[in-house]
Protein backbone atom coordinates (compact mmCIF):
# COMPACT_ATOMS: atom_id res chain seq x y z
CA UNK A 1 0.00 0.00 0.00
CA UNK A 2 1.51 3.59 -0.79
CA UNK A 3 1.90 6.02 1.79
CA UNK A 4 -1.19 8.32 2.99
CA UNK A 5 -0.71 11.63 1.08
CA UNK A 6 -1.70 13.70 3.93
CA UNK A 7 -2.79 17.31 2.69
CA UNK A 8 -4.39 15.78 -1.01
CA UNK A 9 -8.25 14.89 -1.58
CA UNK A 10 -9.04 10.93 -2.59
CA UNK A 11 -12.42 10.06 -3.42
CA UNK A 12 -13.90 8.28 0.54
CA UNK A 13 -13.90 4.62 -0.13
CA UNK A 14 -17.42 3.20 1.11
CA UNK A 15 -17.04 -0.05 0.83
CA UNK A 16 -13.63 0.42 3.34
CA UNK A 17 -16.44 2.95 5.74
CA UNK A 18 -19.09 -0.05 5.78
CA UNK A 19 -16.23 -1.80 7.32
CA UNK A 20 -17.08 0.33 10.94
CA UNK A 21 -19.99 -1.87 12.72
CA UNK A 22 -22.55 1.62 12.76
CA UNK A 23 -22.53 2.96 16.68
CA UNK A 24 -25.64 4.02 18.46
CA UNK A 25 -25.83 7.25 18.21
CA UNK A 26 -24.53 9.70 21.08
CA UNK A 27 -27.80 12.26 22.44
CA UNK A 28 -29.91 11.77 18.94
CA UNK A 29 -31.77 14.51 20.17
CA UNK A 30 -29.08 17.18 20.29
CA UNK A 31 -29.80 20.11 17.80
CA UNK A 32 -26.59 19.98 15.52
CA UNK A 33 -25.22 22.99 12.88
CA UNK A 34 -23.09 21.78 10.62
CA UNK A 35 -20.59 24.72 9.79
CA UNK A 36 -18.28 23.58 7.22
CA UNK A 37 -19.21 21.03 4.39
CA UNK A 38 -18.71 21.05 0.78
CA UNK A 39 -20.62 20.26 -2.12
CA UNK A 40 -18.67 19.12 -5.52
CA UNK A 41 -19.00 17.38 -9.17
CA UNK A 42 -15.45 16.82 -10.01
CA UNK A 43 -14.16 14.35 -11.69
CA UNK A 44 -13.65 11.56 -9.58
CA UNK A 45 -16.18 12.32 -6.82
CA UNK A 46 -19.48 13.80 -6.67
CA UNK A 47 -20.99 14.92 -3.57
CA UNK A 48 -24.39 17.04 -3.92
CA UNK A 49 -27.58 17.19 -2.66
CA UNK A 50 -28.44 13.20 -2.29
CA UNK A 51 -24.49 12.73 -1.25
CA UNK A 52 -24.61 15.07 2.04
CA UNK A 53 -28.59 13.77 2.64
CA UNK A 54 -26.93 10.17 2.82
CA UNK A 55 -24.61 11.40 5.55
CA UNK A 56 -27.01 13.63 7.39
CA UNK A 57 -29.62 11.01 7.75
CA UNK A 58 -27.38 8.75 9.39
CA UNK A 59 -29.35 9.92 12.89
CA UNK A 60 -27.96 13.12 14.26
CA UNK A 61 -30.47 15.63 14.13
CA UNK A 62 -28.72 17.95 12.20
CA UNK A 63 -31.37 21.23 11.82
CA UNK A 64 -29.11 23.20 9.16
CA UNK A 65 -26.10 23.64 7.74
CA UNK A 66 -23.16 25.96 6.24
CA UNK A 67 -21.12 25.16 2.80
CA UNK A 68 -17.98 26.51 2.65
CA UNK A 69 -16.25 27.38 -0.72
CA UNK A 70 -14.67 24.80 -2.74
CA UNK A 71 -13.83 26.66 -5.89
CA UNK A 72 -17.18 24.18 -7.04
CA UNK A 73 -18.87 25.26 -10.22
CA UNK A 74 -16.83 28.33 -11.33
CA UNK A 75 -18.84 30.11 -14.19
CA UNK A 76 -16.70 29.53 -17.50
CA UNK A 77 -16.51 32.86 -18.83
CA UNK A 78 -16.54 36.53 -17.63
CA UNK A 79 -14.26 38.92 -15.75
CA UNK A 80 -11.86 36.37 -13.67
CA UNK A 81 -13.00 37.76 -10.64
CA UNK A 82 -16.75 37.45 -10.73
CA UNK A 83 -16.65 33.48 -11.66
CA UNK A 84 -16.50 32.37 -7.87
CA UNK A 85 -19.60 33.69 -8.40
CA UNK A 86 -20.98 30.86 -10.09
CA UNK A 87 -20.31 28.40 -6.90
CA UNK A 88 -22.64 30.62 -4.77
CA UNK A 89 -25.02 30.36 -7.89
CA UNK A 90 -25.11 26.24 -7.47
CA UNK A 91 -25.49 26.17 -3.59
CA UNK A 92 -28.30 28.80 -3.62
CA UNK A 93 -30.13 26.37 -5.88
CA UNK A 94 -29.55 23.47 -3.70
CA UNK A 95 -30.30 25.14 -0.82
CA UNK A 96 -33.41 27.05 -2.60
CA UNK A 97 -34.47 22.83 -3.50
CA UNK A 98 -33.54 21.86 0.59
CA UNK A 99 -36.15 24.97 1.56
CA UNK A 100 -38.77 22.97 -0.48
CA UNK A 101 -39.23 20.32 2.82
CA UNK A 102 -39.08 17.53 0.03
CA UNK A 103 -35.57 16.06 0.87
CA UNK A 104 -36.38 16.47 5.13
CA UNK A 105 -36.00 18.63 7.68
CA UNK A 106 -32.63 19.94 7.40
CA UNK A 107 -31.80 23.51 6.17
CA UNK A 108 -28.94 22.63 3.60
CA UNK A 109 -26.90 25.82 2.97
CA UNK A 110 -29.15 27.69 5.22
CA UNK A 111 -25.18 29.77 5.48
CA UNK A 112 -23.10 30.25 2.28
CA UNK A 113 -19.28 30.80 2.73
CA UNK A 114 -18.16 31.62 -0.60
CA UNK A 115 -15.00 32.89 -2.29
CA UNK A 116 -13.89 36.77 -2.66
CA UNK A 117 -10.02 37.43 -3.91
CA UNK A 118 -9.83 39.94 -1.26
CA UNK A 119 -6.48 41.01 -2.96
CA UNK A 120 -8.38 42.91 -5.27
CA UNK A 121 -8.77 45.25 -2.30
CA UNK A 122 -10.94 47.94 -2.90
CA UNK A 123 -12.47 46.62 -6.43
CA UNK A 124 -13.37 43.34 -4.56
CA UNK A 125 -17.18 45.65 -3.50
CA UNK A 126 -18.49 44.35 -7.02
CA UNK A 127 -17.81 40.76 -6.48
CA UNK A 128 -18.99 41.13 -2.93
CA UNK A 129 -22.50 42.52 -4.26
CA UNK A 130 -22.80 40.08 -6.61
CA UNK A 131 -22.21 37.45 -3.98
CA UNK A 132 -24.79 38.58 -2.36
CA UNK A 133 -27.47 38.82 -5.02
CA UNK A 134 -26.33 35.11 -6.06
CA UNK A 135 -27.08 33.96 -2.49
CA UNK A 136 -30.73 34.72 -2.29
CA UNK A 137 -30.34 35.86 1.20
CA UNK A 138 -27.87 33.19 2.18
CA UNK A 139 -24.82 34.53 1.61
CA UNK A 140 -23.26 35.14 5.13
CA UNK A 141 -19.18 35.76 3.89
CA UNK A 142 -16.07 34.81 2.74
CA UNK A 143 -13.66 32.42 2.56
CA UNK A 144 -10.10 33.48 1.53
CA UNK A 145 -7.64 30.78 2.84
CA UNK A 146 -4.20 32.02 3.69
CA UNK A 147 -2.91 28.37 4.29
CA UNK A 148 1.01 28.28 3.02
CA UNK A 149 4.06 26.50 4.19
CA UNK A 150 7.28 26.36 2.42
CA UNK A 151 7.15 22.69 2.32
CA UNK A 152 5.97 21.57 -0.95
CA UNK A 153 4.67 18.03 0.30
CA UNK A 154 2.13 20.08 2.62
CA UNK A 155 0.12 21.40 -0.06
CA UNK A 156 -1.23 25.28 0.29
CA UNK A 157 -4.30 26.35 -0.40
CA UNK A 158 -4.53 27.87 -3.85
CA UNK A 159 -4.97 31.17 -3.03
CA UNK A 160 -2.29 30.98 -0.70
CA UNK A 161 0.47 33.10 -2.64
CA UNK A 162 2.92 33.41 0.05
CA UNK A 163 3.54 32.68 3.53
CA UNK A 164 1.89 36.42 4.78
CA UNK A 165 -1.73 36.61 2.83
CA UNK A 166 -3.12 37.90 5.72
CA UNK A 167 -0.63 41.13 6.25
CA UNK A 168 -0.64 42.16 3.05
CA UNK A 169 -2.46 45.84 2.39
CA UNK A 170 -4.83 44.75 -0.65
CA UNK A 171 -5.98 41.83 1.10
CA UNK A 172 -6.41 44.11 4.48
CA UNK A 173 -8.16 46.77 2.08
CA UNK A 174 -10.09 43.83 0.64
CA UNK A 175 -11.00 42.82 4.29
CA UNK A 176 -12.39 46.17 5.36
CA UNK A 177 -14.56 46.16 2.94
CA UNK A 178 -16.29 42.84 3.28
CA UNK A 179 -16.64 44.47 7.13
CA UNK A 180 -17.97 46.93 6.01
CA UNK A 181 -20.89 44.90 4.18
CA UNK A 182 -21.33 43.16 7.48
CA UNK A 183 -20.01 39.78 6.01
CA UNK A 184 -17.53 37.60 7.85
CA UNK A 185 -14.36 36.27 7.16
CA UNK A 186 -13.50 32.21 7.15
CA UNK A 187 -10.24 31.55 7.41
CA UNK A 188 -7.87 28.64 7.25
CA UNK A 189 -3.64 28.87 8.60
CA UNK A 190 -1.84 26.20 9.25
CA UNK A 191 0.03 26.76 13.03
CA UNK A 192 3.05 28.81 11.93
CA UNK A 193 0.76 31.24 10.91
CA UNK A 194 -1.32 32.10 14.07
CA UNK A 195 0.32 35.11 14.82
CA UNK A 196 -0.25 36.70 11.51
CA UNK A 197 -4.63 35.70 11.92
CA UNK A 198 -3.76 37.53 15.78
CA UNK A 199 -2.29 40.43 14.01
CA UNK A 200 -5.46 40.78 11.48
CA UNK A 201 -8.32 40.36 13.81
CA UNK A 202 -6.60 43.29 16.85
CA UNK A 203 -6.19 45.42 13.45
CA UNK A 204 -9.74 44.85 12.68
CA UNK A 205 -11.61 44.34 15.55
CA UNK A 206 -14.98 45.19 13.97
CA UNK A 207 -14.66 41.69 11.70
CA UNK A 208 -15.87 38.63 12.51
CA UNK A 209 -13.16 36.53 11.31
CA UNK A 210 -14.00 32.64 11.89
CA UNK A 211 -10.81 30.13 12.13
CA UNK A 212 -11.47 26.53 10.80
CA UNK A 213 -10.09 23.35 11.10
CA UNK A 214 -8.62 24.02 14.97
CA UNK A 215 -6.36 26.86 13.83
CA UNK A 216 -4.19 24.40 11.56
CA UNK A 217 -1.70 22.23 13.24
CA UNK A 218 0.33 20.02 11.18
CA UNK A 219 1.93 16.82 11.20
CA UNK A 220 3.39 15.59 8.34
CA UNK A 221 6.22 16.34 6.32
CA UNK A 222 9.08 18.15 7.89
CA UNK A 223 6.23 18.01 11.37
CA UNK A 224 6.31 14.68 11.22
CA UNK A 225 7.55 13.07 14.63
CA UNK A 226 7.69 16.92 16.21
CA UNK A 227 3.93 16.11 17.84
CA UNK A 228 4.84 17.56 21.22
CA UNK A 229 6.96 20.62 19.61
CA UNK A 230 4.01 21.48 17.49
CA UNK A 231 1.61 20.88 20.27
CA UNK A 232 3.42 23.55 21.90
CA UNK A 233 3.92 26.34 18.77
CA UNK A 234 0.14 25.55 18.47
CA UNK A 235 -0.80 26.01 22.09
CA UNK A 236 0.74 29.36 22.20
CA UNK A 237 -0.89 31.09 19.08
CA UNK A 238 -4.24 29.15 19.75
CA UNK A 239 -3.89 31.01 23.68
CA UNK A 240 -3.01 34.47 22.14
CA UNK A 241 -6.00 34.24 19.24
CA UNK A 242 -7.99 33.61 21.88
CA UNK A 243 -7.85 36.55 23.60
CA UNK A 244 -9.02 38.56 20.22
CA UNK A 245 -12.60 38.63 21.32
CA UNK A 246 -13.59 38.71 17.36
CA UNK A 247 -12.54 35.27 16.97
CA UNK A 248 -14.81 32.32 16.84
CA UNK A 249 -12.92 28.55 16.13
CA UNK A 250 -14.10 26.27 14.05
CA UNK A 251 -13.90 22.49 15.56
CA UNK A 252 -12.58 19.64 13.61
CA UNK A 253 -11.34 18.99 9.89
CA UNK A 254 -8.07 17.45 11.07
CA UNK A 255 -8.39 14.64 9.43
CA UNK A 256 -5.50 15.10 6.30
CA UNK A 257 -3.46 17.51 8.38
CA UNK A 258 -2.95 16.93 11.80
CA UNK A 259 -2.26 12.98 11.01
CA UNK A 260 -2.30 11.97 14.17
CA UNK A 261 -2.83 8.43 12.63
CA UNK A 262 -2.96 6.85 8.78
CA UNK A 263 -5.99 6.50 8.05
CA UNK A 264 -5.09 4.94 4.70
CA UNK A 265 -3.53 2.19 5.81
CA UNK A 266 -6.38 1.14 8.77
CA UNK A 267 -7.93 -1.96 7.92
CA UNK A 268 -11.20 -0.10 8.89
CA UNK A 269 -12.22 3.06 9.75
CA UNK A 270 -11.29 4.16 13.75
CA UNK A 271 -14.57 4.09 15.62
CA UNK A 272 -15.91 7.66 17.44
CA UNK A 273 -13.88 6.82 20.61
CA UNK A 274 -10.51 6.09 19.01
CA UNK A 275 -11.09 9.57 16.92
CA UNK A 276 -11.94 11.69 19.98
CA UNK A 277 -8.62 10.22 21.74
CA UNK A 278 -6.54 11.36 18.61
CA UNK A 279 -8.62 15.04 18.49
CA UNK A 280 -9.48 15.69 21.92
CA UNK A 281 -6.50 17.34 23.52
CA UNK A 282 -6.93 20.22 21.02
CA UNK A 283 -10.22 20.63 20.93
CA UNK A 284 -10.36 20.89 24.64
CA UNK A 285 -7.89 23.29 24.42
CA UNK A 286 -9.86 25.49 22.22
CA UNK A 287 -12.62 25.05 24.55
CA UNK A 288 -10.83 25.82 27.19
CA UNK A 289 -9.61 29.39 25.45
CA UNK A 290 -12.49 30.09 23.62
CA UNK A 291 -15.37 29.15 25.52
CA UNK A 292 -18.29 27.32 24.28
CA UNK A 293 -19.89 30.46 23.24
CA UNK A 294 -16.79 30.94 20.31
CA UNK A 295 -16.45 27.36 19.42
CA UNK A 296 -18.54 25.11 16.60
CA UNK A 297 -18.35 22.01 15.87
CA UNK A 298 -17.55 20.91 11.89
CA UNK A 299 -17.78 18.05 9.57
CA UNK A 300 -15.32 19.26 6.47
CA UNK A 301 -17.47 16.59 4.73
CA UNK A 302 -16.64 14.90 2.60
CA UNK A 303 -13.07 15.84 2.78
CA UNK A 304 -12.67 13.79 6.72
CA UNK A 305 -15.23 10.92 4.95
CA UNK A 306 -11.58 9.77 3.86
CA UNK A 307 -11.33 8.91 7.33
CA UNK A 308 -14.63 8.15 9.44
CA UNK A 309 -18.21 8.14 9.00
CA UNK A 310 -20.27 11.44 9.59
CA UNK A 311 -22.61 9.39 12.12
CA UNK A 312 -19.31 8.32 13.77
CA UNK A 313 -17.29 11.72 13.52
CA UNK A 314 -20.02 13.55 15.10
CA UNK A 315 -20.32 10.70 17.76
CA UNK A 316 -16.36 11.61 18.02
CA UNK A 317 -17.90 15.11 19.15
CA UNK A 318 -20.16 14.40 21.67
CA UNK A 319 -17.96 12.33 23.20
CA UNK A 320 -14.86 15.23 23.46
CA UNK A 321 -18.14 17.79 24.82
CA UNK A 322 -19.49 14.96 27.38
CA UNK A 323 -18.60 16.62 30.24
CA UNK A 324 -20.22 20.16 29.18
CA UNK A 325 -22.96 21.46 30.86
CA UNK A 326 -26.43 21.64 28.48
CA UNK A 327 -25.94 25.10 27.70
CA UNK A 328 -22.85 24.95 26.89
CA UNK A 329 -23.27 21.72 24.14
CA UNK A 330 -25.92 23.55 22.88
CA UNK A 331 -23.64 26.27 22.00
CA UNK A 332 -21.11 23.92 20.74
CA UNK A 333 -23.36 21.99 18.27
CA UNK A 334 -25.73 24.93 17.33
CA UNK A 335 -25.93 28.16 19.05
CA UNK A 336 -22.64 29.59 18.44
CA UNK A 337 -23.15 28.89 14.70
CA UNK A 338 -26.57 30.66 14.83
CA UNK A 339 -24.80 33.80 16.23
CA UNK A 340 -21.19 33.71 13.87
CA UNK A 341 -23.20 33.05 10.50
CA UNK A 342 -26.32 35.68 11.23
CA UNK A 343 -28.97 32.27 11.14
CA UNK A 344 -32.70 32.60 11.83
Amino acid sequence: MQPTRFGRIRPPDEAWLAKQPPEPILEPELPIIDTHHHLWERRDHRHLLHELLADLRTGHNVVATVFVECRAMYRADGPSELRPVGETEFVAGIAAMSDSGLYGPTRVAAGIVGFADLTLGDRVEPVLQAQLRAGGGRFRGVRHSAAWDASEVIGNSAVAAGPHLMKRPDFRAGLARLTALGLSLDTWVFHPQLADAVDLARAFPAANIIVGHVGGPLGYGPYAGKRDEVFASWKAGISELATCPNVVMKLGGMMMRLAAFDYGAQPAPLSSAELAAHWRTYIELCIERFGPARCMFESNFPVEKMGIGYAALWNAFKGIAAGASAEEKLALFSGTARRAYRLD
